[in-house]
């Protein structure tokens, strides 16, 4: 159920920030604040922009040198939380981080030649994150480095004149100084949101616009940009801003800069958490699709939580492009146009583009490996470019046939049925003192796992109960990353959106983004929506660099000279 209202646990976010370490020399002082037309600030000022401070790099795009200008390491926030220096679940998978003062809050700044003193060129605003875990900082460009515009997005922005900026975050997974967790939720969104406050803040003195972010992501990275574009300006997220010391926070708290962005290029997102797991029962059990494929391990749970469905999916309230209204009746048939947009869409853009006739074979290629599938599903008229039909019962098992289905629960699986070593997203919730805590009803009720401070077992308490106390945060938490909450409400969503999700992609039911694409076209705000389920895809992003860089080069074209307008 969407919400609106402010936070209960607010006061939580102070306890978010559990070690704040001295600021690192990347941190550089340059024009004061107050000469931008911000109030003077102690935070604001220590987080300026030092144009002189870049290291001169040189990278090939598409055969031809080109120039860079790297600001390494810049630190976005003047309160850092200090991060161990050993990472379980960082970069490689347990290593050593250099930076721990503030590798999980600063960001590479990367501007091409033809971008040096442009402040009107757009930013490429890249999220890093997978499975929602935290991001340690990384350098997509590197010196000597060739790039290729057609395949690569980080070639192709720089190609274009865009400053490229590669932003860390903390999240899931990252072990503190003192060895908590703060990367709890919301903080990957409050830290991309003090990143774009950083921007902002400095925006006269970088080169390219704040005005013109446009924030890429994938899987998790998908999710994080979408709650970033949806939420813009949102004063619920303004206490846990405070805490880290991002810009434009005053000393009551109250916001004295934007965080809204311009677009969001958002692939396969892994969102709407909350009801994550009953849309993925639902998809994979609705035609039988778990037990046609030997993946029912837990028949009455996966029933149990699919049957929560239709509920969810009216509460919505969401409508097709025909007006039709979209509900669990309706679901599968929209999947369907969907997939059938999908094919010809495909066939359409290129001749050499083929489907294989019905009977005939699909090659697969995963991690060096080809594996043929029989197309039992899909019928085309190879002549006309037009899908003649879709079988959705095969369809569908031939999506969780080319790549397992994820067990039940997909998304909050800690904890149910005694299983503490899944991967799902269930340590994303609770405090930073809690190894985990179960996000949904579902798994909060069926928690058998005593000890672990979660769940019916331990607390007494059902979820309505739990949830109900003022105390309670978790249920903040999942709210404060789920774009469809805010959307079509008072926050500043981003006008522009290009939304993919593949065809063979199981990581998420495809319900998902359908929802995601009804609730963004119903906002008024937004001005340009392109999703697509794309053609023949698993769970990745960026494989449609040409068409996803016209995409925002048209809408950055029809915005208009971004001096122009308001900036602040």
């Amino acid at each position: 159920m969407t919400r609106t209202r402010f936070l209960k646990g607010a006061a939580f976010a102070g306890s978010l920030v559990l070690a704040a370490a001295a600021m690192p020399v990347s941190v550089a002082v340059a024009a004061p604040a107050a000469d931008r037309g911000h109030a003077v600030d102690r935070e604001d000022a220590a987080l300026d922009f030092d144009s002189a401070a870049y290291t001169p790099i040189t990278v090939t795009v598409d055969g031809r040198p080109m120039n860079v200008r790297w600001y390494k390491q810049i630190c976005y926030v003047a309160n850092p939380v200090a991060a161990a220096a050993q990472q379980s679940g960082g970069p490689g998978g347990g290593t050593t981080i250099t930076d721990t003062a503030c590798g999980y809050q600063s960001m590479n700044v990367f501007v091409p030649e033809s971008a040096f003193g442009d402040q009107r060129a757009p930013v490429y605003f890249a999220v890093n994150n997978s499975g929602w875990k935290a991001s340690y900082l990384r350098a997509s460009v590197t010196p000597g480095t060739s790039y290729d515009s057609a395949t690569s997005a980080v070639g192709a922005a720089l190609k274009a004149g865009y400053v490229f900026v590669d932003v860390a975050n903390r999240s899931r997974g990252l072990v503190g100084a003192d060895g908590t967790a703060p990367g709890k939720a919301p903080a990957a969104v409050v830290d991309a949101k003090a990143a774009v406050r950083y921007l902002r803040l400095n925006d006269a003195a970088m080169p390219g616009s704040a005005e013109r972010i446009v924030v890429n992501g994938t899987s998790g990275g998908g999710a994080l940009a979408s709650i970033l574009g949806a939420s813009g300006n949102s004063a619920e997220y303004n206490s846990y801003l405070a805490a880290i010391g991002a810009a434009g926070i005053d000393a009551k708290g109250r916001s004295t800069l934007r965080d809204d962005v311009f677009a969001v290029n958002a692939y396969c997102p892994i969102t709407d958490l909350g009801n994550a797991d009953i849309a993925y029962e639902w998809l994979y059990n609705v035609l039988g699709t778990r037990d046609a494929t030997g993946s029912n391990s837990s028949p009455s749970d996966a029933a149990e939580i699919a049957a929560r469905f239709e509920r969810y999916e009216k509460s919505l309230g969401l409508r097709n492009p025909d007006g039709s209204r979209l509900t669990a009746a309706t679901m599968l048939d929209t999947i369907k146009k969907e997939v059938v947009r999908s094919a010809e869409t495909y066939m359409k853009g290129d001749p050499a583009h083929t489907i294989p006739p019905l009977g005939g074979t699909f090659e697969i290629t995963s991690r060096g490996t080809t594996v043929s599938y029989v197309n039992d599903w899909i019928d085309v008229d190879t002549a006309t470019g037009q899908v003649r039909s879709v079988d959705m019962t095969k369809y569908l098992a031939f999506v969780a046939t080319q790549a397992t289905l994820k067990t039940t629960p997909a998304f909050d699986g800690v904890g149910v049925d005694g299983n503490v070593t899944s991967g799902t997203e269930t340590d994303l919730f609770g405090p930073p003192t809690q190894k985990y805590m179960n996000y949904t009803e579902y798994s909060w009720n069926h928690n058998d796992v005593a000890g672990d401070g979660s769940g019916l077992d331990d607390t007494g308490l059902t979820w309505k109960q739990y949830t109900a106390k003022k105390s309670t945060i978790v249920d903040d938490q999942v709210h404060l990353v789920n774009p469809m909450d805010f959307i079509g409400t008072s926050a500043d969503t981003a006008p522009n959106w290009y939304v993919r999700h593949g065809t063979r992609d199981r990581d998420t039911a495809f319900t998902v983004s359908v929802n995601l694409d009804r609730a963004l076209a119903a906002d008024k705000q937004v001005e340009s929506l392109d999703y697509q389920l794309a053609w023949n895809q698993p769970h990745a992003g960026n494989y449609d660099v040409p068409e996803a860089m016209a995409w925002i080069a048209e809408v950055v074209g029809k915005a208009g000279d971004p001096l122009a307008g308001h900036k602040g």
